[in-house]
């Protein structure tokens, strides 16, 4: 396998041909199926359009594909790292699907529900409330011992559960997600670390590969259009010209206060026996 490398083909046949526990992050929004859910004709800016893509499958054929492309991520990803999964709760006429209705199938442990607050609805029809928000799940693939995953730093802790982030709009991609998203996830998870491996099996437009280059990762993307392999290429090495987006998500994040373990150290700061403070400490976090 190469890295910083988008491959083109089914991703789930791309990834079935990669090793066991190689990436140590994930992101991605696959398409929604909303032409069978009905939102995609109804959209103010009408249909969305892929290039080589149909998105139409019958609801059961697409949440059994999405199960299968999740599992193989999970077997490829190592084990304590973490794949976050972007999509939305859909409408098919008086039913609603929630993606946790495939998501509870999978391997993945399911750490947290992130709500992507777009500021703005594509839907104008009143058969619902205006949908302002997109999911984003934080899945997570435990080590041997089941160890949860480690503490976030303050500073990222603080962005919360609801992040408000306005969508791209300038990006000819018919469904690309900001580059505040994976800046704002690679920034939590990795914190200072470089050289990372990050998978997205969705690679799209390239938003996660331009990421990785300001922050200092190593990317695989997955797509089966040739052309947008093209284009996300061309916006990969080109990724200088996005800087003011990438500061502006940077430059955000506040810090409060002291991190969970800096807290529990102070509440053990009475007790003599270091070794037994140290192993507290990993028993109650994990990671720093």
């Amino acid at each position: 396998m190469e890295i910083n490398k988008i491959y083109q083909g089914n991703c789930l046949e791309v990834l079935k041909k990669f090793d066991d526990d190689i990436f140590d992050l994930g992101i991605t929004s696959p398409p929604y199926n909303k032409l069978q859910a009905g939102g995609g004709k109804k959209s103010i800016f009408g249909p969305i359009v892929y290039d080589n893509f149909d998105d139409t499958l019958p609801e059961d054929e697409y949440q059994k594909q999405q199960i299968d492309i999740l599992n193989e991520l999970y077997r490829t990803t190592i084990p304590g790292g973490s794949f976050f999964y972007n999509h939305k709760v859909r409408h098919i006429k008086n039913n609603t699907i929630n993606p946790i209705e495939w998501l509870i199938k999978t391997d993945w442990n399911i750490k947290q529900e992130i709500i992507w607050d777009r500021i703005s609805a594509l839907n104008i029809r009143g058969y619902h409330f205006w949908q302002y928000d997109e999911r984003i799940y934080w899945l997570y693939k435990p080590t041997k011992d089941n160890k949860m995953w480690g503490p976030l730093e303050s500073k990222h802790a603080n962005l919360s559960s609801i992040w408000r982030v306005i969508p791209d709009r300038n990006n000819d991609h018919p469904a690309p997600f900001p580059l505040e998203l994976p800046v704002r996830v690679m920034s939590s998870i990795f914190k200072d670390s470089k050289y990372k491996l990050v998978i997205d099996p969705y690679m799209g437009s390239g938003t996660t590969g331009v990421a990785c280059k300001f922050l200092s990762q190593h990317y695989v993307g997955i797509d089966i259009s040739k052309k947008y392999i093209d284009e996300a290429n061309s916006r990969i090495d080109n990724y200088e010209k996005e800087h003011k987006i990438f500061r502006k998500e940077v430059d955000s994040y506040k810090v409060v206060g002291k991190t969970w373990k800096e807290r529990k150290r102070k509440e053990l700061k009475d007790i003599e026996d270091k070794e037994f403070i140290e192993n507290k400490l990993k028993e109650w976090g994990g990671k720093d």
